[in-house]
């Protein structure tokens, strides 16, 4: 084989290659780009959180449309969940003749991880899409613009009273989730599948302790602090354009959920080294 035919089999052969190299590198470098975006836009946000608060109307409307707006989907969802899991769970239990203590799997499956990932699923479906899409419509009808004309501060002003409604009342959701799941596997379980009343609750009782809800609840704050700063950094973000808007909505809950994920794995992690290092005999520190 001649140089020049082994000089254009090489060409060719690196052609795909450096293709593939260039798009990885691309995609890695606007990856730290976005993470580099988002810090800056958290911080900005932070500043504006600790020097000074917006007004309390403000606020108020937006906890109205986080809080109260959400009660209603998250305690319906809850209380299937908690109702799914006794369904799949009984007959493994009946088996081993331990249907009594049902109710421990779904009190502590919902207080520990159901109920907190639950309610941050549901605030950032109905919640961090319709902030992602409100803040790109008002970012591509150029209002974010018009609030700086006149010298207000947009992250001040739309960005702090949504991070401190999805925060605080979070947890306020996560308990309502963990509570409605509990009714529904415990009428699941007790009305309908016949489960003794005073051992199903003597057993769940005894099995969830107070650190189980304290995690949960802990973890939901971090939850309710990412959906809020991911979905109005894509809304501040939003491309031009309708189909722009429907992207930042997009991107913000699937970003806001693969977070979610994220920080519940490494959230677990941490909160069991805890528990297993300063009460390693077992018993509950609450």
């Amino acid at each position: 084989m001649s140089q020049g035919s082994k000089a254009i089999l090489g060409s060719r052969g690196a052609g795909p290659l450096t293709q593939w190299i260039t798009d990885w590198g691309s995609a890695v470098v606007d990856s730290v780009t976005m993470v580099g975006d988002i810090s800056l836009f958290a911080w900005q946000m932070f500043r504006w959180l600790f020097t000074r608060l917006p007004r309390r109307g403000t606020i108020l409307v937006n906890f109205y449309q986080v809080g109260v707006l959400s009660l209603p989907v998250v305690a319906l969802t809850g209380t299937f969940i908690g109702m799914v899991l006794a369904v799949n769970s009984y007959y493994q239990f009946h088996m081993l003749g331990l249907e009594s203590r049902l109710g421990v799997v779904i009190n502590t499956s919902l207080v520990r991880e159901l109920g907190p990932v639950l309610a941050a699923t549901m605030l950032a479906g109905r919640v961090g899409s319709a902030m992602a899409a409100v803040l790109g419509t008002m970012r591509v009808t150029e209002q974010i613009d018009a609030l700086t004309t006149m010298g207000a501060d947009p992250i001040h002003y739309l960005v702090v009273p949504r991070f401190l409604a999805c925060i605080l009342l979070i947890p306020a959701l996560t308990i309502m989730a963990d509570f409605m799941g509990i009714v529904g596997g415990y009428f699941y379980s007790v009305v309908i599948l016949g489960i003794d009343h005073a051992a199903y609750l003597n057993h769940s009782r005894d099995g969830v302790v107070g650190f189980d809800l304290f995690s949960g609840i802990f973890k939901s704050f971090f939850f309710g602090g990412v959906i809020a700063i991911v979905s109005c950094y894509r809304g501040f973000h939003c491309e031009a354009g309708a189909e722009g808007v429907g992207k930042a909505a997009t991107a913000a809950f699937v970003y806001s959920f693969v977070l979610i994920l994220a920080i519940d794995l490494f959230m677990n992690i941490l909160l069991d080294a805890v528990y297993f290092k300063f009460y390693s005999q077992g018993a509950s520190p609450l």
